[in-house]
């Protein structure tokens, strides 16, 4: 990090003066630097100190999960936490993580005081803090330092009360800068202190000693009390601004729970720092009741500019439950203004429509082909055909370009609506007008689809992908085996099979096959499977694997044994990341995998709408991660023996998730994935479940792998 020399003199020159006026008065004025800055740094300490107090609890789970049945959780310690006084009859604030157990009893040790018991007020569910209540009185607050005066490279000091049994010690100490601010969002301060654990609670502390904010594990991805926590000690951490809790410490203190700010909209295409273009509205949201429409591209909220989506999200971040806003929104060649618009605190959950078709990929239209439709679906009923190209679709019905336009349009609607379908048919070429009531998208798997699936034109009208590695590569690195050598392997079924098949004449331009690939700047290795018949000119599905604990990716060739002719005729790609330990996947690994996927997107033509995190146990429950917090990639989960982990995330419009759940009746975990099979159905998501008789931790039989194949195959249906 680089300062300019101004800012290092008046650094330098805070450090000298607090150290000044914390020394004796002898102290020579030209003291070794070192010891100023330590004497400064205790000195701040020091002048929090009687503020910081120690939470200790008893009873409650070993485990923290954010729902019950929502998987084993983290491991909660049964040692002393930090709380902050914030307000002088009794108030202290702390981290929400250090109550996510539920615990019977809390109690609170005030330096100089004697320990009492505390109850929780309230919550602060957005930024995840807790307000307990003590009967002391006259207590100190500490200093607030306004946002305002925050900058990068000020000095950071967290502290905290878990690691010494007095509260009249000094509290623990880690020492490092304020690194960013308006981070998570828009509500907190970042820092490379140390934080964790032994912190969560304390305060982050200016080098005057004065409060920046209460330290709490946070993320941008995921949400909830233990969001953040798998990342602790790593270089970043994060405290609340200690004005914005004081603001909103009135409603905490009267028992209202604050829960984050929605207005319920979903910007339009991929990536958050595209321009703020409402691409979904979720049903009966704030934005829904006040009368925005699809397409329109917010560009000012309260009076501040929205340059892009991401913007968008830092203005709501601070926000709660019943803020109002004042929009600005460009619709067509009209600006209008949205006054007093009430932000909502829970998401109606949103439910897919569905006409029941699946389009023929790869096709640049006009209209959309179909290549397959549903037995006693909306679209059958309408005599909708095998063959017809859809040329119109909508309660009002507007021109259909392509497959994309046609999962962009069916996402704005609810089941339910009434519409109207121009069809081209098949035989002759008329075109016809029907209509169609559509209905939730039911979970169930056809027995058989046919092919083929692509018209082969996935580039015309678009620029050439960079063209994957072309390193020579034997013809056939493996023979081709079936799925029984995966479930042998994995501890299931006996017997190998050799499924025959005729080698490819003409060998690829590009690399073909398994192959294993190596992220130089991260030092990772992930594996790949690509079908020797791969054409840039037909848009792939991708299959990542995530392997069970122990595994370390060496099932690589076994998987692509497993999927071969499968991704040969269907068009997918198999790639499989490692987990960096032994004992398997660790969240704070989704960001190296994700660059690794990223990296096979821009080299491979990809089917966006067939992109799916599949796992097995452990790889399983980081699959299930990975697909609520990735989203804007993932569109289906695939897993097997494996349980969520955290509580599930809403459904979304415009970025849907489906799921592929299995598990072995002689699973011990058995009830638990159907409980959280249930989770998921209870927020609308599209839900496959199969229990496979006389299974236990096995790969899938061949009944279920066959609705796997053809639940993969059927991810874009409409």
């Amino acid at each position: 990090m680089t300062f300019t020399r101004s800012r290092t003199a008046r650094l330098w020159g805070t450090v000298a003066a607090v150290a000044l006026l914390a020394a004796p008065v002898s102290a020579q004025p030209k003291a070794d630097i070192n010891e100023a800055t330590e004497k400064a740094m205790k000195a701040a300490s020091a002048k929090v100190a009687p503020s910081i107090v120690k939470i200790e609890t008893a009873g409650g789970a070993e485990t923290v999960s954010e729902k019950k049945g929502a998987g084993p959780g983290i491991r909660k310690g049964v040692g002393p936490t930090t709380g902050l006084v914030v307000s002088p009859d009794g108030y202290i604030i702390s981290s929400a993580f250090n109550f996510a157990n539920k615990p019977a009893n809390i109690f609170v040790t005030v330096p100089g005081r004697e320990r009492v018991v505390a109850k929780i007020v309230a919550n602060d569910q957005s930024r995840m803090l807790t307000l307990l209540k003590i009967e002391l009185k006259d207590l100190p607050v500490p200093d607030a330092v306004p946002k305002k005066d925050v900058e990068i490279g000020q000095w950071g000091l967290t502290l905290g009360r878990t690691l010494d049994n007095s509260v009249d010690h000094p509290p623990s100490m880690s020492v490092g800068i304020v690194s960013a601010t308006n981070r998570i969002w828009g509500k907190a301060i970042q820092t490379d202190a140390k934080t964790s654990p032994v912190n969560y609670g304390g305060p982050l502390v200016s080098i005057e000693g004065r409060v920046y904010g209460v330290v709490v594990p946070a993320s941008n991805r995921a949400e909830g009390e233990t969001a953040g926590v798998d990342v602790y000690d790593g270089g970043i951490g994060f405290a609340v601004p200690l004005e914005d809790i004081l603001k909103s410490l009135p409603r905490l203190k009267a028992g209202q729970d604050l829960r984050r700010g929605l207005l319920g909209v979903q910007p339009k295409g991929e990536g958050v720092y595209n321009p703020a273009v409402v691409g979904a509205i979720q049903p009966d949201s704030a934005a829904a009741r006040a009368g925005l429409q699809v397409n329109d591209k917010i560009v000012e909220l309260n009076g501040k500019k929205v340059q892009d989506y991401s913007a968008l999200q830092h203005l709501l971040g601070p926000l709660y439950e019943n803020d109002e806003v004042a929009l600005k929104v460009v619709r067509g060649d009209k600006e209008m203004e949205f006054k007093g618009v009430k932000l909502l605190g829970i998401a109606t959950a949103y439910v897919r429509a569905y006409l029941g078709i699946l389009p023929m990929r790869d096709d640049p239209g006009p209209g959309v082909e179909v290549r397959f439709v549903y037995p006693k679906s909306p679209a059958e009923t309408a005599g909708i055909k095998v063959g017809d190209r859809i040329m119109k679709f909508g309660s009002n019905p507007q021109p259909i370009q392509n497959r994309t336009a046609f999962l962009n349009a069916i996402q704005t609607l609810a089941p339910g609506v009434e519409v109207k379908i121009e069809v081209k048919r098949k035989e002759g070429g008329k075109v016809e007008t029907v209509s169609a009531k559509l209905v939730p998208t039911p979970d169930e798997v056809p027995d058989k689809l046919p092919l083929p699936s692509s018209a082969g034109k996935a580039l015309e009208g678009q620029p050439k992908p960079k063209d994957p590695p072309k390193d020579p590569f034997p013809k056939d690195p493996f023979p081709p085996k079936g799925l029984s050598d995966v479930r042998a392997d994995a501890g299931g079924q006996d017997e190998k099979k050799d499924d025959k098949k005729d080698e490819k004449k003409d060998k690829p331009k590009v690399e073909t096959g398994f192959v294993t690939r190596t992220n130089a700047a991260l030092g990772r290795e992930y594996w790949m499977y690509i079908p020797d018949n791969y054409d840039a000119n037909v848009s792939h599905g991708l299959i990542v694997w995530f392997h069970p604990a122990g595994q370390g990716g060496k099932d690589g060739e076994k998987m692509g044994r497993t999927f071969r002719d499968f991704a040969e005729d269907n068009h997918f790609i198999i790639m499989g990341p490692k987990a960096n330990g032994a004992d398997g996947w660790v969240a704070s690994e989704t960001e190296l995998v994700m660059q690794d996927v990223k990296t096979v997107l821009g080299q491979y033509t990809i089917d966006r709408a067939r992109v799916v995190a599949h796992g097995m146990g452990s790889g399983g429950q980081m699959a299930f991660y990975v697909g609520f917090n990735a989203r804007d990639v993932f569109r289906g989960v695939g897993t097997l023996g494996a349980t969520l982990g955290t509580a599930p995330k809403d459904s979304v419009a415009n970025q849907p998730l489906s799921f592929f759940i299995s598990g072995g009746d002689k699973d011990p975990l058995i009830k638990e994935i159907v409980e959280h099979k249930n989770l998921l159905t209870e927020k609308r998501f599209p839900v496959i479940f199969r229990e496979m008789k006389e299974s236990g931790k096995e790969y899938f039989d061949e009944t279920t792998f066959k609705d796997f194949l053809n639940w993969l195959d059927s991810l874009d249906r409409i």
